[in-house]
């Protein structure tokens, strides 16, 4: 409308300038002003052209054309011409001036942001016009990898080289594009396929066309069309078809870590877990516990208790009940698996991804594996053989035998049973493309009335310690008791060993002084003999009368010999002063007469002691 009115200005100035100059004075004038209107004229021709033919494309804008009239209409289902045609135009106009003669009075010009993806996400396209799709598609054909980016960004260039309508399965990566807008509808909405370590991705894909994802190369993989993963004859092994890579279908090639911009309505990628998975089959059932206890007399009691074991979370199942002996025990289980990442197609292909593997499969086949090995399988186990030899000692030889699982073995010979489940449940997990790499025995809810024979002759045999070492303690602290008072009578017990000594020593004396005695005994006796034979047995006892006397006198006077020294002082008294003698006859009184008078001699009276 601006280009319009300033043609209808530049017209009306130069109608104006005709009656403007008039005949007379004014002629002269008339030249100037003609050619003064003629170059306001020429200018506003100028920019009337300028304003009809320049276009200005911002920073991150796209120009783009539709073409309104000067040329033909689009052929019967076109949207976007490429010869000229009116209508949307397949060339777009790049930032900057461009000058296209008379393009805003021919075309109507309109600026549309570029088109930017964010890191992380992608951008579905939508083509609007090209070739049709075929009647078994459900998206167009991926784009070649080499001329990918000709056919996103130049919509001549993706409809003259066959570009199909619809939905494509080329998305747009991160990054910033200009696009024409009337051949692309964009929807940024997709999110990034991320495999991380430890995982593989198994591809379902609903178009057939060369890809290369990662180690997913279908130029490098061949054309083969034929199923894989189908086993030739019956092994037992479940039946799969698995296509190769860029086939529609399961693809028989997992995609590895790392993350990838996949159109998820051309792929649908389930991820697998490639690590070590372990399944725990716990809870689910009510423990009795009869617990043992003894009083101050040592006598034991039985209590018995029960124990609800819940099913934790994040376990695959309840523990497994089996049979053993007659007896219902509650077993718990471990069981560790692995899908190799070559088996992660046929795990997805066969029973549809981990978690149904072990509902459907694992399970099932882990809860009859253990019933029929408990309760009817046989183990090796060692044990004693005792024997005779010909002189009737016993002999223990250790051998192994093959005898039935007990209740007990759950306990004693666990490894055992581990063994005779690992073979049968390694070969049905193989049936399903899974490697089961080991199994354990968790808790076996043991009836307690099992467990009782054991139970009390340990406690027997621990309280018979404790008593023994009870006593040992006692008797120690009785030593000890009796050290501390010997320590306290250390005085008294020196003093009374001395005394032992002593009496040891004098006993000693006595028993040498005896034998001594003995000795001179013997010897006297013999020279007594001796004596007899010379003497006579008479004289012999006289003469010992004698010598015993002798040897009491000078015992006598070895003990008092205060009485030798007083004898001797005395010795002149033994000699008589006067002698009396008497008649023959010793008749009459002369003797005694005589004694008389000399008592009564002055001489003979003590002096008195002068005071």
């Amino acid at each position: 409308m601006g280009y319009v009115i300033g043609f209808l200005l530049a017209v009306a100035v130069l109608v104006a300038s005709r009656f403007l100059v008039g005949p007379g004075r004014l002629i002269a004038k008339r030249a100037i002003w003609r050619h003064t209107i003629a170059g306001v004229s020429l200018l506003f021709a100028l920019l009337m052209v300028a304003g009809t033919s320049l276009v200005h494309v911002g920073e991150d804008q796209v120009g783009h054309i539709f073409k309104i009239y000067g040329s033909k209409s689009l052929a019967v289902g076109r949207i976007v011409a490429i010869n000229g045609e009116n209508g949307p135009q397949a060339d777009v106009l790049p930032p900057g001036f461009h000058f296209i003669p008379l393009i805003n009075i021919t075309s109507d010009v309109s600026m549309k942001e570029v088109v930017k993806v964010p890191d992380g996400q992608y951008a579905y396209l939508v083509a609007l016009d090209g070739e049709p799709l075929r009647p078994n598609q459900a998206l167009a054909d991926a784009f070649n990898p080499k001329d990918q980016e000709s056919m996103v960004n130049d919509a001549r260039y993706f409809l003259a080289h066959h570009g199909q309508k619809g939905p494509q399965t080329t998305v747009l990566t991160p990054g910033t594009y200009r696009l024409n807008r009337y051949l692309w509808d964009v929807n940024v909405k997709g999110t990034v396929t991320e495999i991380k370590a430890g995982e593989v991705g198994v591809i379902k894909s609903n178009v057939k066309s060369p890809v290369q994802f990662g180690n997913l190369d279908s130029t490098l993989l061949g054309t083969k069309e034929k199923p894989t993963g189908v086993p030739e004859k019956d092994t037992g092994r479940l039946a799969v078809p698995l296509v190769r890579v860029g086939e529609v279908g399961l693809w028989d090639t997992a995609l590895n870590p790392g993350r990838y911009y996949l159109n998820d309505k051309a792929y649908q990628v389930v991820i697998v877990d490639t690590k070590v998975q372990t399944m725990i089959y716990r809870g689910g059932f009510t423990k009795r516990n009869i617990a043992l206890q003894v009083d101050q007399k040592g006598q034991i009691t039985q209590v018995e208790t029960q124990e609800v074991v819940d099913m934790p979370p994040g376990a695959a199942d309840r523990a497994v009940l089996v049979k053993v002996e007659s007896w219902d025990i509650p077993q718990e289980l471990r069981v560790e698996i692995q899908v190799a990442p070559a088996d992660a197609p046929f795990v997805v292909g066969s029973v549809g991804g981990l978690e149904q593997v072990e509902r459907n499969i694992l399970t099932p086949v882990i809860r009859s594996m253990t019933r029929d090995v408990t309760g009817g399988g046989s183990i090796v186990v060692e044990e004693e053989r005792v024997s005779k030899d010909a002189s009737g000692q016993e002999n223990r030889t250790p051998v192994k035998v093959r005898r039935r699982i007990q209740a007990l073995d759950l306990i004693s010979n666990r490894s055992a049973i581990e063994e005779q489940l690992l073979e049968p449940l390694q070969r049905e997990g193989r049936k399903a493309g899974v490697a089961i790499r080991e199994i354990r025995l968790g808790d076996s809810a043991i009836p307690p009335e099992l467990l009782l024979g054991t139970q009390r002759e340990q406690l027997a045999t621990q309280m018979k310690r404790a008593f023994e070492q009870e006593k040992i303690s006692q008797e120690r602290r009785t030593e000890a008791e009796q050290a501390r008072a010997s320590a306290e009578q250390q005085p008294e017990l020196v003093h009374a060993q001395i005394e032992v000594q002593r009496s040891e020593s004098l006993r000693k004396a006595r028993e040498n002084e005896g034998m001594g005695e003995r000795r001179k005994l013997e010897e006297i006796a013999k020279g007594q003999k001796a004596q007899v034979d010379v003497l006579g047995p008479d004289k012999v006892v006289q003469l010992r009368r004698f010598e015993l006397a002798l040897e009491r006198v000078l015992d006598f006077l070895d003990k008092h010999p205060d009485t030798l020294t007083a004898a001797l002082g005395a010795a002149h008294k033994f000699v008589p002063e006067r002698v009396i003698t008497v008649g023959a006859g010793g008749k009459g009184l002369t003797g005694p007469a005589a004694v008389l008078g000399e008592l009564l001699s002055p001489s003979d009276r003590p002096i008195a002691e002068k005071k």
